[in-house]
This record gives C-alpha cells, structure tokens and sequence, in this order.
C-alpha cells in the first residue's frame, strides 16, 4: 500500500500544479473564483456564448483520467466501502446516454465514483464525458482539469458531439435541484420535470443506461434547498442556480450555499440498470418524450429501491 501511494504522488506531483491545489482549498480563493464566474455569466448573458464551439473531445487525458480514477477508487473502498451492481448494462462499444441521480451537493463523491465503475469495467480508452455546470470548466483553476477528466459543458450541443463521437455520456437531469434535495428525499429520484435528455436519446437513437447512487446523499445532510432565497438574490442569472441550500454537514456545521466538507463515511453502491430504448415508441413526438422521461424516472427509481435494499441486507 505505502509503494502504491508514493506511487500514485509522483504521478499527481506531474500532473498538478501547487498553486492551483492551495487555490481549490481555501476558502477565499474560492470565494474570488465564484465572483469571477458571475462577471463571465453577466458577460454571456448579454452578448450570447457559442456552446458548440466550445466542445473538445481530445481534451480527455487518458492518463489524467486514470491517475484520477486510482485515487478515487482508493477512496470510495477504504472510506466509502464502495460496490457496484450491474455494470455487466454498460455497452462495451458504441454511444449511449448514463442519465443518474445526483447527490452529495458540491462534494460530487457520486461522479467520480461512476468514473471509477465505468474505468474498471471498460477501460481506460472507453471516454465517458459527463456534463458538468458551467463553473466546472470555465473556473480558471479547476477547469482545466475538469476538461482533462472529460468533463463537458452541459448543453445539448456537447452532449450531441460527443453521441455522434461513439462516447458514453453522463447526464445528471435533476441538476441542483437533485444534488441539494432534502434529507428525507435522500432516497428519491428529483428529475426536476426535466425532459431534455429523453429527446436527445430519440434524436440520436442512443440506449439510455438508468444510474442511481445510492449512499451519496447520507455524506451530508441537505435541510433545505434554499429556493426562496435563490431567487431573492436572482442567483440562477449569476451563478447559474436556482438554489442556496442550507446544509449540515462536518466540519462546518450549518452553513448556507456552496461549501465544500468532509463527506461521512457512508456505504456508497452505483448501480447501473438494464439499457432503455427510447425509439422503439413511435408516437407523437410530446406525448413519446413525456412517456419516455416517467419510463425512466421509474426504473430508476425501481433501481434505488432495489439498492438501498440491498445495502440494508448487509
């Protein structure tokens, strides 16, 4: 263990820099960063932005992913206990959209974690971009290494790119109303009413792979999403968010916004379900895509049941 982790530290001493790693932990700098983004927001919002333009598929590093992929997987096994049911769904070849739950709020344990089941069913040459919010990669310090982790912008125009490319897509519809749901939601699938994913499977007749996490949601504890005063303070225009959530969680205690923590050991399982095919339903286009979006809500939701379940088992 002690050869693989000075191991694993001459590869990250290559590939981060010092500077960036004091920037992503600590809490002014983040502060500074968030500021900056709102500036970048305002910007785009009154002379428009080019998402297409923006996607670049080679910006994947395979060995970025793989550095990444070993620390997480160390992680989720010694502090998360973590499993994997069902990765026997995940098409060997060929494009598909991975539509999961979100949860955990900024810590996202259940992104990376996916990474990792997918890295080690797949390989390290099978891409999956998931689609992440703007701050991820437009950051001028984490964003580029979200990009070398194949993380896309998340809008339709990227998700096409990268369908039409053969990759694996990972779309979280619920968004930040999903990852700051409440607690006693924790076991609830929040696809918000969102149906953009369902009509970007039929357009490019992909499967949909269903994904939950189950776990995630219990390394915090989400009080309230923080609506009202969202849109008090208007922060969907210069964040990007329709939430504020007020959160408990270590070492903070109670705190209002987006503040990272230190995420409960909880026993964490991703699990992947049987692939939906969504162009088999050749009715008329809305009424197909409302069927389709409640198809999935439900085996996903099926899925959760069956994973909590399992984990209770235990």
């Amino acid at each position: 263990m002690l050869r693989e982790t000075v191991s694993w530290m001459r590869r990250a001493h290559d590939a981060f820099a010092l500077a960036d790693m004091a920037s992503l932990a600590f809490p002014p700098a983040l502060v500074a960063r968030l500021r900056a983004f709102s500036r970048l927001q305002e910007e785009r919002h009154r002379h428009g932005f080019d998402a297409e333009a923006d996607v670049d598929l080679d910006a994947r590093d395979p060995e970025f992913v793989a550095l990444m992929v070993d620390f997480f997987r160390a992680i989720g096994q010694r502090w998360f206990r973590f499993d994997v049911t069902g990765a026997e769904h995940l098409p060997a070849t060929g494009p598909a959209l991975l539509v999961s739950n979100h949860s955990g709020g900024v810590v996202i344990t259940d992104t990376f974690l996916t990474h990792v089941a997918v890295f080690d069913a797949l390989g390290r040459d099978r891409a999956l971009h998931a689609l992440g919010h703007d701050f991820a990669v437009d950051d001028a310090v984490l964003g580029p290494y979200a990009r070398r982790f194949g993380v896309l912008r998340a809008h339709k125009d990227a998700a096409r790119k990268a369908l039409a490319a053969e990759r694996l897509v990972l779309v979280y519809p619920g968004s930040d109303k999903d990852t700051f749901r409440p607690w006693r939601d924790r076991h609830k699938i929040e696809l918000g009413g969102r149906r953009g994913f369902v009509r970007l499977a039929r357009e490019a007749r992909v499967p949909i792979i269903p994904v939950v996490s189950a776990g995630t949601h219990e390394q915090l504890v989400v009080l309230s999403r923080g609506e009202r005063l969202a849109r008090a303070l208007r922060t969907k225009r210069w964040l990007r968010t329709e939430v504020l959530p007020v959160t408990l969680s270590i070492p903070w205690g109670v705190t209002v916004g987006f503040v990272p923590y230190v995420p409960l050991p909880v026993q964490t399982t991703v699990a992947f379900g049987a692939p939906i095919h969504l162009d088999d339903d050749d009715g008329d286009d809305e009424g197909a895509v409302d069927r389709g979006y409640h198809r999935v809500a439900a085996a996903m939701q099926s899925l959760m049941a069956t994973t909590v379940a399992g984990q209770r088992a235990r």
